[in-house]
């Protein structure tokens, strides 16, 4: 017993050793430093965008003002959720593609190994800090938007507002993070970071661009809407492309941000006036919203996961010592 705890004591500090130089390693780099300017260059222009339609979103809406920082957009520039949506894959990609590669092709991943650590401690601490930097890049640009956002409109937010724009911060690293995982698995895989970067990029622009007209095709194929055959398919045919479309990861996302940020979404998914038979007019509590957006949470928390899971058994079993 005494040996096993002196051996889960010595795994301990060797992560936290690991973690403590990869996180500071991405802090101090200019890759870090390159994409959080991006980001924080595209939040001012959302920023600014949803400042000027700010009196629009109102007069639809009085309600929830300081969420409408988040959410609302120009004719000309995308709100921050949707930036976030789009472009923080390319966070989580820049911070994972190579992760492992680009030590073993300089050789400092052999040396890494010979020292003194557990060997999982090397791609446990590569996440862990990766995941953190993302964080810390989310946390960040949520304040900036929301303390320049409140000297601009002037309008503190509400007790629940605060909750949601945190949920909505989580979801966002959470998010980010799945496509974290993806890039520390071709960094394991791949021999060369300039492969690992050109499939993760590949599959990014593939699962946010193109798979909502790839869901669209299949669905039309399966059920066809042309004909008498068609009033019949029209559910099915909208059943089958929110399937394919609830795929990717930007779906997913997209879906439960706008649910999290707009108190006014009563539901997700296939709606029917059944639905709404008895239902009270109104917005969701907080409470109620994140009933609605919980599985999107949960899926998009199980892909980080197993993406990761996939990385460790990989690298695990690859001889680096050779």
């Amino acid at each position: 017993m005494s040996s096993h705890g002196e051996a889960a004591e010595s795994n301990r500090r060797g992560l936290r050793a690991l973690y403590r130089k990869e996180f500071a390693d991405h802090l101090d780099s200019k890759r870090f430093f390159l994409i959080f300017a991006l980001m924080l260059l595209v939040t001012t222009a959302s920023l600014i965008g949803a400042v000027s339609n700010l009196s629009d979103a109102v007069s639809e809406s009085s309600e929830f003002i300081f969420l409408k920082l988040f959410t609302t957009s120009s004719s000309s520039i995308y709100s921050f959720a949707t930036f976030i949506a789009f472009l923080g894959p390319l966070v989580g990609i820049t911070l994972g593609f190579d992760a492992v590669n680009n030590e073993r092709s300089q050789g400092t991943l052999n040396r890494l190994a010979a020292q003194p650590i557990y060997r999982d401690s090397i791609i446990n601490a590569k996440f862990l800090a990766g995941a953190s930097a993302i964080a810390v890049i989310v946390i960040v640009l949520g304040l900036y938007i929301s303390g320049a956002g409140l000297l601009l409109i002037g309008i503190p937010p509400s007790i629940e507002e605060v909750f949601r724009i945190i949920a909505f911060l989580l979801l966002s690293i959470v998010y980010i993070c799945v496509w974290l995982a993806l890039a520390i698995i071709f960094s394991v895989v791949s021999k060369h970071a300039a492969t690992a970067a050109l499939i993760c990029m590949s599959i990014w622009l593939f699962l946010s661009l193109f798979m909502s007209l790839v869901a669209s095709g299949l669905a039309n194929l399966l059920f066809p809407l042309d004909g008498f055959e068609g009033l019949t398919n029209v559910m099915s045919n909208y059943q089958m492309d929110l399937l394919l479309n609830r795929i990717s990861p930007y779906y997913l996302f997209s879906e439960a941000a706008t649910t999290i940020l707009n108190p006014n979404v009563r539901a997700i998914g296939v709606v029917t006036m059944s639905s709404y038979s008895g239902a009270i007019a109104g917005s969701l509590s907080f409470g109620q919203s994140l009933l609605l957006v919980w599985p999107h949470l949960v899926v998009m928390a199980a892909l980080a996961i197993a993406g990761f899971a996939v990385a460790y058994v990989n690298f695990m079993r690859q001889e680096i010592r050779a």
